[in-house]
């Protein structure tokens, strides 16, 4: 990263909204009227492979003319983590490239740990995942772990979200591998980033409609085969399971583990359950210092607006 003046800028319109919520078609529509690129946002969408379980949706880019083009979809292998390290490292990269550019880039996506990443610019300690601590961690009690962690950092223990079993854990395996060696952390955002961020706002009634209509569509479309090919080309049950819930769970079916009425129960109660946390999450924005403006499920206009 660069050769950019002290003083660049880019302007970055931000969508996000829980699962099923339309984001990536309000988003191409967006984009289209704007002339603008789409970062994607989704901890999923960046392996190969992973189409139909992660909702690619990649047909909704090529409906208008031209496509609209985009990033951050399909760059890494399923076999391999691609962290937030990794996703805002990468983002940065692009957001220098399109520097002093006048049109907006727009950001797409669910993922708000890589949204916020971003926007406020954490400093993410470079700590290779340790699958086989994280599996002894998370069978221990979450009240055991927050001592553990409070023993080993102090500081970090305080900075840490200790609501999240997944990100006390992660703060441990961070703690422990610090003992061992110096951190190396994520280098600030290499340029300013203007942004303003756009939550789309569904009834939780609608939403759950939204949502039992995508699985049955996605099911429809191949998602079992997906799973299967995947297995087949050498990604592990093991890995199967931390690429999230579509892909543990149809991987279960696959197992014989459970049958598919099961799965599809399975699938769409988990869905839900992901889109409630999707949603605290979100609200959390302003709290934690990004303003956020809720928007209708179509309402493009409010994006165009601020381009």
């Amino acid at each position: 990263m660069s050769d950019s003046k002290p003083d660049s800028r880019v302007r970055l319109l931000v969508l996000v909204g829980p699962t099923a919520s339309g984001k990536t078609r309000l988003g191409v529509r967006a984009a289209h009227a704007l002339g603008a690129e789409i970062l994607s946002a989704d901890s999923r969408q960046v392996y190969r492979g992973l189409d139909i379980g992660s909702g690619k949706d990649l047909g909704d880019y090529a409906e208008v003319v031209p496509p609209v083009p985009y990033h951050l979809i399909d760059v890494a292998d399923p076999r391999e983590v691609y962290s937030v390290f990794h996703y805002q490292r990468d983002c940065y990269n692009l957001l220098e490239q399109n520097a002093d550019v006048e049109r907006p880039l727009l950001m797409v996506g669910g993922t708000g740990l890589f949204v916020e990443a971003v926007l406020r610019g954490y400093r993410i300690p470079n700590v290779p995942e340790d699958e086989e601590l994280r599996k002894g961690l998370m069978a221990q009690e979450h009240d055991v772990l927050l001592g553990e962690l409070r023993g080993l950092d102090e500081k970090l223990f305080q900075r840490t979200d200790r609501s999240s079993k997944k990100r006390v854990v992660r703060a441990i395996e961070i703690a422990r591998y610090s003992r061992e060696q110096p951190l190396q952390y994520s280098p600030p955002p290499p340029i300013r980033i203007d942004y303003s961020v756009f939550a789309i706002d569904v009834a939780a009634e609608d939403l759950g409609r939204r949502i039992d209509e995508r699985l049955d569509a996605r099911l429809s479309e191949g998602m079992i085969d997906e799973v299967r090919g995947l297995l087949d080309a050498g990604v592990t049950r093991e890995r199967m399971a931390q690429l999230g819930l579509e892909y543990r769970v149809v991987t279960a079916y696959l197992a014989g583990v459970k049958t598919k009425t099961q799965m599809r129960e399975d699938l769409a109660r988990g869905i839900r359950q992901l889109a409630k946390r999707q949603r605290t999450w979100f609200r959390g924005l302003p709290r934690r210092g990004v303003e956020v403006c809720w928007i209708g499920p179509g309402d493009e206009q409010a994006l165009v607006d601020h381009g």
